[in-house]
Order: C-alpha cells, then structure tokens, then sequence
C-alpha cells in the first residue's frame, strides 16, 4: 500500500496531505486559494494520484510552500525504500500556446532546476511562488527535478502546463517496473 498522510502546524499554517500512489486521480482540495486548488486538482489528475490536501494559514506564501513540504514528504513516505519502481520519469506538455517539460529523478538527492518565466498575480494567485512550491516539494520528497517552460503567452496556461506535466512526469517516474520487483533502481542498492 503506497500511501502516506502528512501534517504540518506552525505559527503560520496548518496542512494535512493525504495521498495514494496507486489512485485514480481524485482530488479533494482546499487551501482557500482557487487558482492553486485548480493546480493541485491538475496534477493529481494527470498523476493518476489520489490527493486530499486541506491548508490554512496567515499568508498565500505560506500556505504553497508548506503544501509543497507536506505533498514532498508524503510521497518521500509513500514510496518507502522506492523498490520496483521506474525512479526516472519525463513529459513534454502542450497546453494551447504553452508548452512544458519536466524531468524528475527519485534519487533522494534534492535538487531544483526551475527555467520558467513566470511573473505577476494570476487569477488571484502570485506565480512567483509557483518555483517556491517546487523547490519545498524537491526538499522533502529528495528527488532531483528539472522544470522548463519552453514557450507560452498566458500565464494561467504557462503555469497550468507546467503542474500537468510535473503529475505525467511523477507518475512515470513512481510506476512499478514487473520486471523490478522488489529492486531497489539503483547500482547503490539504496536511494
């Protein structure tokens, strides 16, 4: 069972993330900023993982780069050891004039390669805070994670884009190998 259920309260927020690797892309969002809903609601669609995440806080700053820790580290513990699983994942993305790539590795090593130009408030939401989200989720889930925006005008596209393919890409990357098995994807031996 590959499924993990993370909370987190500080003086600033309270979230809870709960998560199954195996779902069907269900979602029940709610961290009382819309725009970010509709991202969390694409990315569990697109991974095919199931996700409830409820958020609170003081600021919209907080309440994303804690949901990032807390969706980071439920997938750390959802996938345990990492055995039998693909660990590398890549998509390319269309959406409209937009268009996206993202490589992940579930190497437990963090890394944050963010090439996106973003900028402004979206539909309520600041973008900048899109690579915020991202470099929190690559610290608690220790996985390595390259994000480029190749091209896009609209900003909600842009940003849509890129949460879509970050869900293909995971969801490549967490799929079960039946010839793995219990293999841990590594000359290491361990992740």
């Amino acid at each position: 069972m590959r499924k993990a259920k993370i909370e987190r309260e500080t003086k600033e927020t309270r979230v809870e993330v709960e998560l199954d690797l195996d779902g069907k892309g269900r979602a029940a969002i709610g961290t009382g900023i819309p725009f970010f809903d509709h991202m969390l609601a694409a990315f569990a669609k697109n991974s095919l993982v199931d996700l409830k995440v409820s958020a609170k806080g003081d600021l919209q700053h907080h309440i994303v780069e804690d949901t990032g820790l807390c969706l980071g580290k439920a997938f750390c513990a959802a996938l345990a050891a990492k055995q039998g699983i693909n660990r590398f994942g890549f998509f390319v993305l269309p959406m409209d004039e937009a268009l996206a790539q993202v490589a992940v590795d579930l190497s437990g090593r963090q890394f944050l390669s963010f090439n996106c130009s973003l900028g402004g408030i979206v539909d309520g939401f600041d973008a900048e805070l899109v690579q915020d989200f991202f470099q929190a989720f690559c610290s608690e889930a220790g996985c390595t994670m390259h994000i480029d925006l190749v091209r896009g005008r609209n900003q909600h596209h842009k940003i849509e884009a890129i949460f879509k393919c970050f869900g293909r890409a995971l969801r490549n990357a967490v799929e079960l190998d039946e010839r793995m098995k219990e293999e841990i994807p590594s000359t290491k031996g361990k992740l």
